[in-house]
This record gives C-alpha cells, structure tokens and sequence, in this order.
C-alpha cells in the first residue's frame, strides 16, 4: 500500500532555545532550519528589543549577533516584551530578561495573563531578581527591574510547567553561580528540561547534574536522568558564556504528531520525513502510543511510517508528553474501548482547557468522554461511528493544538470545518497546506 508523505517542520521547542542561546551569545551566529510561526516571532523580536541584531537571511536561516549574556532593557521606561500568546516566550524570557540591565515589562493577550507565573517569579527572587506583579499577584504582567541575578540556592516546583525550569537554566549561567533544586509535588513535562540542557551543552556551556539517594548527592548523565522525584534532582550552573556558532534545528515531532495519527486513524499509511530517531523530544513518545493501541510503525533512515490498524484504547500516563493528549484523544475516538490518559491536570491552564475542550469538540462527531481530575476518558466509537452533522464547526478555542488535532477527525471520510483555522500560526503556519497531503476529504 503506498503511503502519503510529508516532510516535519522545524521544531519549536528547540528553534526558542537556539533562537535565546544565539541572542545571549558573545558573537555571531547563523541558525538554520528555524520555525517560522507567531510564537518564534515573538521570542525573535522580544530578543531584538534586548539589544540582539536578528537579520532574516531566507526561509528559517537567520544571523544571529549576541547580547554577550546581558539583555539591555529601559532606562526610563520599561523595554516592552510582548509575548502574545506565547508560554514558552513568556517563561522562558522572564528568567532570561532578569539577568540583564534596566527594565523589562512581559505583557500578552489576555489569556497570556490568566496563566500563572508564581512560581518562576517566586525562584528568580531567591536568584535576586527585582520581580513585580503589575495587577494580579501570581500572573503576568510583569515588571522586571534587572540588575542581573546574583545566583545561590534555589529551588523551583515544576507541578505546572518544565518551562519555569527551563528558564531558570538559561539565565543561570549569567549569574555568579547557581544551584536549582527541582521541588513541588509532581514533575510534569520533562522532557522539554532535556531540550533545554542540550542547547546548554551544543552553546559550550557547563553545569552538573547531580541526584540524591540515601548516602547523598551524587553528578549524574544528565541523559539517564528519567524518573524525577522532587528533592531529589538539581543542577548546578557555574558562571559561562554562550558559544557563538552555526547550529540548526532538527524536525519537530510535536507537529508531526497530526500526520502520524492520521496515518493510525486513516485508511493509507503516512510517512514523515526528517525526524530525529534518537530526538529528545517528549513528543517521539506519539509512536508509541500509536503502536499500543494497535498501529504500525516502521523507520527508513530520518523517515517514520505509521500504517493503519484496527485500534484499541488503551491507559496512558501523559504526564511527560502532554502537548499530545487533543491528538491521542482524536486517535483514541476511532479505537475500539476506552483510552485513559492520565497526570495531565495541568492541561487546564494551556491556551484554552486542553481536558474540557477535546471532550466537547469530540462529542460533536458523536464520540463521547469523561473529563476528571487529572486527565481524560474516551469512549472509543470505532471510524464507522464517527459522525460529523453538515454544518457542524469545531471550535478551536483560539488554540492551535485543538485545530490540527481536529482535523485527524477527517480520517472518518468527512471533511472537519473549524472556526479559526488560522490560529495554526502559533505553531505550524503551512499546517492545512500540508493537510491536504493526507486529507481523504481533499
């Protein structure tokens, strides 16, 4: 059976991360392969009003001349950091502003500031960082009065979001010395830590990863570091400077994630190319959730296809992966049985209810779901029980997850309308165009 073929885009996580490591660099970079969408936009200029030059030299190239690890911001009024919708930029760029000099005000949309921040601004102010609160105690905006961080002892809880964590990595190595210990209840999204310590490392930067057990804290491979336990990780980020070089960004399996569920859900396999086999990424976890519930999966160099099958539900803790959870709660509605996806609570504070909104959006094509606490039930109704009603609009929620993990609903042969389509720039601008490779309702 011959497959369709897409090729991944660049990945966003990383593309933030080079895109950051570049800017506090001492020197020129060149970047290649970076995603193009709304959200990079928004770290690229946020970086710009920092002090950076960023000249665009063609599609995903871009010459990078650094800060030298001091983002510059107002001296009268504060340098305006707009991040949109964007939690990446917002996380990741709080911590970085607050190693600068002067002032720095992080503002968005509205959504942006109903998404809580505290526990970031809580870590940067043991960092010594200026942190306030411009309206509700908790949340953006924010005004940073940055004197670059002193460093020490901190301690951050990751029970909403890696992104605290991964912000605090990149300015720490601005400060004079800093060592961050991983607190909270729970540790959601780890993966993305891994992301941000490869960029450490591909920029020349040093720093330890060190594990506690009964006799102490011992230096660990950061890379074999799986199963967190708050209390019992940290690092430790001596003073550094970020290296100045050509670095390129791999494909983004995030994105890809759409096209490989349509490839489990449909009826034609679907290859995509340009994926890391041996990615960091959290979101390589999609292939094997499709092979549980019953897909293929076969390699062929940087290229993975995903065959139909006769789909069942299956039990999943998401915790680490949970960008994916509206894509396999779409796969999950053409299996046989239910599928539970579980530890992702947290899914609530995303661009929209990312628990709340697939359960309603689903139950438009007649598949039914229980939203709990921590995660999701669907109620598998098998593809020929999947029925969208002429006229029907799926609501995306202005998030672009909900819109591309809707449209996997078209591998029941009837074609998915959404009410803003055009809220897939956040992420993946050519998604629908790409789409349309795949779609049996083109």
């Amino acid at each position: 059976m011959n497959s369709k073929t897409v090729t991944a885009p660049a990945s966003k996580s990383v593309s933030h991360r080079m895109v950051i490591g570049a800017a506090l660099a001492a020197g020129t970079s060149t970047l290649t392969n970076v995603l193009e969408s709304d959200d990079l936009t928004r770290t690229v200029e946020i970086m710009k009003t920092c002090g950076a030059d960023i000249v665009r030299q063609g599609a995903g190239r871009y010459s990078v001349r650094g800060v030298a690890g001091t983002p510059r911001g107002g001296s009268t009024e504060p340098a305006s950091c707009y991040v949109h919708e964007s939690g990446t930029t917002c996380r990741l760029l709080t911590a970085v502003v607050a190693c600068g000099l002067g002032t720095f005000r992080i503002h968005g949309v509205p959504r942006m500031h109903e998404r809580p921040i505290g526990e970031l601004v809580t870590a940067l102010r043991m960092a010594g960082a200026d942190v306030r609160y411009e309206q509700h105690e908790g949340f953006p905006p924010l005004i940073v009065e940055a004197l670059g961080l002193s460093g020490g002892m901190v301690t951050i809880g990751l029970d909403e979001s890696s992104q605290y964590l991964s912000g605090l990595l990149l300015a720490a190595p601005q400060a004079r010395s800093m060592t961050i210990t991983v607190g909270g209840a729970k540790v959601v999204s780890w993966p993305y830590v891994g992301l941000t310590l490869q960029a450490m490392e591909d920029f020349g930067l040093r720093f330890s990863v060190e594990t506690k057990d009964d006799e102490g804290w011992h230096k660990t491979d950061w890379r074999t570091v799986k199963d967190i336990v708050p209390g019992r990780v940290r690092f430790v980020v001596p003073p550094g400077m970020y290296r100045a070089g050509d670095y390129t960004v791999e494909g983004d399996w995030s994105s890809s994630s759409y096209f490989l569920a349509a490839g489990a859900a449909g009826q034609v396999p679907v290859t995509v190319r340009g994926l890391r086999r041996d990615s960091l990424q959290g979101d390589r976890a999609m292939l094997d959730i499709l092979r549980r519930m019953g897909a293929g999966v076969a390699w062929d160099g940087d290229a993975v296809t995903v065959s139909p099958a006769p789909l069942k539900g299956i039990a999943v803790d998401m915790g680490h992966c949970p960008d994916l959870v509206p894509t396999v709660a779409a796969v999950a509605a053409f299996a046989s049985g239910d599928t539970t996806i579980s530890n992702v609570g947290h899914l609530r504070i995303k661009e929209c209810d990312r628990l709340a909104s697939p359960a309603a959006e689903l139950a438009r094509a007649g598949v039914q779901c229980e939203v709990r606490d921590d995660g999701l039930v669907v109620h598998g109704a098998g593809r020929e029980n999947i029925r969208i009603a002429p006229g029907t609009v799926f609501s995306t929620y202005a998030d672009h997850r909900m819109a591309m993990s809707m449209a996997v609903l078209e591998m029941a042969g009837q074609p998915v309308t959404v009410d803003d389509p055009a809220c897939v720039g956040k992420s993946f601008p050519a998604f629908w165009e790409q789409w349309k490779k795949v779609s049996p309702c083109v």
